[in-house]
């Protein structure tokens, strides 16, 4: 099982390995990958004259993963990108830091500015019920989903209709989730992008969805309303979602996109 997913630079959308580029490299426990210019071994390359031919290393341990910087001289930021500007640093020299953070960015100094990178660890355990001492060992949840997060968010504005009425077989759009979510403070720069994003990373990362001959059948928009469906179905069949969440989100009407917002959405 995989605890970590690196999104290589210049990867924009997170299913884009559909297309059969190389863009997300998948890590199960005790694997490693060096990040660095470029050498051998190294699999996230960075290409800046300002960052180190092998700059550091990843590991994925249980369910987080650990950084060692190579540098003598430079510290690297880890940025959670779910936080208010929560990040932590890892010191010259550090060897396999603990990264608790479920979406990450690592960030080096370079000529260039920075060089970056994401990292996501779609396997975080929460705590789903009482530990029996002695038991022997944990269950591990086959889907670890974060209530606090933005993607729950998503799927809860995804699975509304349906919570409010199981007969309405509708479901929101992209753009009518984007302005479902906007009057809530952590949405207010919500995009459709980054709600699509969201949908792709619930799909294969965190439910794992296997959507088979609909994805590769159907259109490019169709292939969005699959997952969409899909998402809505299991998340309602095993209970990931319901009444209870929909308190999460904001009071209906509490706000309506404009034309321009829409656009630039």
């Amino acid at each position: 099982m995989e605890t970590i997913i690196v999104q290589l630079p210049g990867t924009t959308q997170w299913g884009a390995e559909e297309t059969g580029g190389p863009e997300l490299i998948h890590l199960g426990p005790g694997d490693i990958a060096d990040f660095g210019r470029g050498g051998a071994g190294v699999r996230i390359v960075l290409t800046d004259p300002g960052v180190s031919r092998r700059a550091g290393q990843l590991e994925a341990a249980g369910d987080y993963w650990r950084l060692s910087n190579f540098s003598r001289s430079v510290s690297y930021v880890v940025e959670n990108l779910e936080g208010a500007g929560e990040y932590l640093t890892v010191a010259p020299g550090r060897l396999g830091a603990p990264v608790p953070f479920e979406f990450s960015r690592v960030v080096l100094p370079a000529l260039s500015g920075t060089a970056t990178f994401k990292v996501f660890a779609p396997q975080h355990a929460y705590l789903g019920e009482q530990s029996v001492p002695g038991g022997g060992e944990q269950t591990v949840h086959p889907f670890a989903l974060d209530p606090t997060s933005k993607y729950f968010l998503v799927l809860v504005a995804l699975c509304e209709p349906r919570l409010r009425d199981p007969s309405d077989s509708a479901l929101p759009g992209v753009g009518q989730i984007v302005e479902r979510l906007r009057p809530l403070e952590s949405c207010r720069d919500l995009t459709r992008s980054a709600v699509n994003y969201h949908i792709d990373y619930l799909a294969f990362a965190k439910l794992r969805l296997d959507l088979g001959e609909e994805a590769t059948t159907a259109a490019d928009g169709g292939r969005t309303g699959v997952k969409r469906t899909r998402l809505a179905s299991v998340a309602l069949r095993f209970g990931l979602v319901g009444e209870e969440h929909l308190g999460l989100l904001p009071p209906r009407g509490a706000g309506r996109l404009t034309d321009q917002q829409e656009a630039r959405a």
